[in-house]
C-alpha cells in the first residue's frame, strides 16, 4: 500500500498534519500506538487536566467564593468519582472527535507502533507482534515527548507519580510534594490543594516557572502562597522513600547544604518532558539528532530525504498548539504551497487560578538581547468587571519597542488571562503597536479593558489607574 504521506504519531500535531494533508489532495495515513487518538494532549495532558482544573474549581469557588455573592449553599461534598467520569468523558468526545475527522477526511488509520526502515517506508507493529509494510513517498514524525525522570526516583503511578498518574488518583492525598514549579506541576498541584490536600511544590530553580516572565511569576507565587501552597525553592530532591502508603523526601538546598525531610501520600514528578522517538529507528536510518531531538530545517526536513519532522520532537515549546501549526505548515509545503510558522508569536498559558498568559518576548529576554522597550501596566484591581465578579487579582504588561512602539511581548496574570491573551496574539502577528491596541474600542465593562490600558500604560496615559 502507497502514500502520499504518512504521519507516525495522532497527537495534536500529527492528526492535524494528516488532515490538512488530506484536504489539499494528498493520499494520507496516519500510524499510532495508542487505542485512541490525540496522543498524550487529548488522552493524558492538556485535556483530562483542564476538565478537573475546571471541576477543582467549582468546588473550591462553591466551599469559598460564594458566600460573598450572596449565594448560601453551604458545605459542599466532593465527589470525586463523578469528578474522575467528567474528566473520562470529556477526553472520550475529543478522542472520539479526532477519529471521527480522520474518517471524514479518508485518512487511513494504522493501529501500532510505527519504525522507518528506510526513506520511503513505514513499518506498523501491532500489538500481537504481527507487522505490515506501507510504502509512501514523505513521512511526517510526530511522536510526541514523555515524561522526564528525576535520576534515582523510581515512578511507580501509586505514591510516585508522573502526571497520568496524578490524573488518576482514587482518593485526595492529604499531603502532596511536587517536584518542579513549572506549569504541570502547578496546574495538577492547584487540583489537588483545591480539593483538600496540603501542597509543598519543590523547584531546583529560584523562581517559578522558569522561562516566563518574571514579574507575571513571582506575582503568580504570592497569590498562590495566600492560596496555601508552600514553595521552597532552590532546591532540589535527593532520595524518595517509599512504603506502603506514603513517602519520605530528603530535600536539599541546590547549592548544597543540609537536607531536610517532608513526608507525603503522594509525590509528583513534573520536571518537564522530553522527546519521544523510541522504536522509530531513527539512529540506523541515519537521522541527525541533537540533545534527543530531531534535527530540522526551516522546512521542517530531517537531512533524510523525504522525512520530516514537527511538534515536541524538535526544536521550539512543547505546546499542542505549536505543534498544530506545524503540522499545517509541513502538509502544505508538502503539497506545494507555502506553509509557515511564526515562533515570534506563538503564546503560552498556565492554567492555575489565576491563569497566566504570555505572548512574544519577556523582559529578562529583551533585556539580555539590548532591546531598548518602554512597559505599560494596568491592574485588574481597577477593573470594573474584574471587581464584580471578584477576580482582582493580577494585571496586564505590555512590552513595546521604545523606538518603533511596535508591540514586543505582552503578560497577563488574571482570570481569563489564556482568553484575552489572543487580541495581543492577532496584534502582534500584523505588526502592531502599543498605540494601535491603545486605540482599538474594547466593550465596557470587561476584564479585556486591562489589556487595552495597559497598552495606553506605555505611553502613561492610562485612565483608570
Amino acid at each position: 500500500m502507497s502514500y502520499d504521506l504518512i504521519v507516525i504519531g495522532s497527537g495534536p500535531g500529527g492528526y492535524v498534519c494528516a488532515i490538512r494533508a488530506a484536504q489539499l489532495g494528498l493520499k494520507t495515513a496516519i500510524v499510532e500506538k495508542r487505542k485512541t487518538h490525540g496522543g498524550t494532549c487529548l488522552n493524558i495532558g492538556c485535556i483530562p487536566s483542564k476538565a478537573l482544573l475546571h471541576a477543582s474549581e467549582m468546588f473550591e469557588e462553591a466551599a469559598h467564593g460564594l458566600g460573598a455573592l450572596g449565594v448560601n449553599i453551604g458545605k459542599p461534598k466532593l465527589d470525586l468519582a463523578a469528578m474522575m467520569k467528567h474528566k473520562d468523558e470529556t477526553v472520550g468526545a475529543n478522542v472520539n472527535g479526532v477519529a471521527f475527522l480522520l474518517k471524514k477526511n479518508k485518512i487511513d488509520a494504522f493501529r501500532g507502533t510505527g519504525s522507518i526502515p528506510a526513506a520511503g517506508k513505514v513499518e506498523v507493529t501491532a500489538e500481537d507482534g504481527s507487522k505490515q509494510a506501507l510504502e509512501t513517498k514523505n513521512i511526517v514524525i510526530a511522536t510526541g515527548s514523555d515524561v522526564a525522570n528525576l535520576p534515582g526516583v523510581t515512578i511507580d503511578e501509586k505514591i510516585v507519580v508522573s502526571s497520568t498518574g496524578a490524573l488518576e488518583l482514587s482518593k485526595v492525598p492529604a499531603r502532596m510534594i511536587v517536584v518542579g514549579a513549572g506549569v504541570i506541576g502547578l496546574e495538577l498541584g492547584s487540583v489537588w490543594r483545591r480539593l483538600g490536600a496540603e501542597l509543598t511544590v519543590v523547584e531546583y530553580f529560584d523562581r517559578i516557572l522558569p522561562g516566563m516572565d518574571l514579574e507575571t511569576a513571582k506575582q503568580l507565587q504570592r497569590i498562590m502562597e495566600k492560596q496555601g501552597v508552600k514553595f521552597l525553592l532552590g532546591s532540589k530532591v535527593a532520595k524518595v522513600e517509599t512504603g506502603k502508603n506514603a513517602a519520605k523526601v530528603a530535600i536539599e538546598p541546590a547549592a548544597g547544604g543540609d537536607a531536610m525531610s517532608l513526608d507525603a501520600d503522594i509525590v509528583l514528578v513534573a520536571i518537564g518532558r522530553r522527546p519521544y522517538t523510541t522504536g522509530l529507528g531513527l539512529e540506523a536510518l541515519g537521522v541527525a539528532m541533537e540533545r534527543g531531538q530531531v534535527v530540522i530545517n526551516d522546512h521542517f526536513q530531517t537531512n533524510v530525504p523525504g522525512v520530516y519532522a514537527i511538534g515536541d520532537v524538535v526544536r521550539g515549546p512543547m505546546l499542542a498548539h505549536k505543534a498544530e501549526d506545524e503540522g499545517v505548515a509541513v502538509a502544505e509545503i508538502l503539497a506545494g504551497q507555502h506553509g509557515h510558522v511564526n515562533y515570534e508569536v506563538i503564546p503560552g498559558v498556565v492554567y492555575t487560578a489565576p491563569e497566566i498568559a504570555s505572548v512574544g518576548a519577556t523582559e529578562e529576554e529583551l533585556k539580555a538581547k539590548g532591546v531598548a522597550y518602554k512597559s505599560g501596566k494596568f491592574p485588574f484591581a481597577a477593573n470594573g468587571r474584574a471587581r464584580a465578579m471578584r477576580q482582582t487579582d493580577g494585571f496586564v504588561k505590555v512590552l513595546a519597542d521604545a523606538a518603533s512602539d511596535r508591540v514586543l511581548g505582552v503578560h497577563i496574570v488574571g482570570h481569563g488571562a489564556g482568553e484575552m491573551i489572543h487580541e495581543a496574539a492577532v496584534l502582534m502577528e500584523f505588526g502592531g503597536s502599543s498605540e494601535d491596541l491603545a486605540r482599538t474600542c474594547h466593550a465596557h465593562p470587561t476584564m479585556s479593558e486591562a489589556v487595552k490600558e495597559a497598552a495606553m500604560a506605555v505611553e502613561k496615559r492610562a485612565i483608570h489607574s
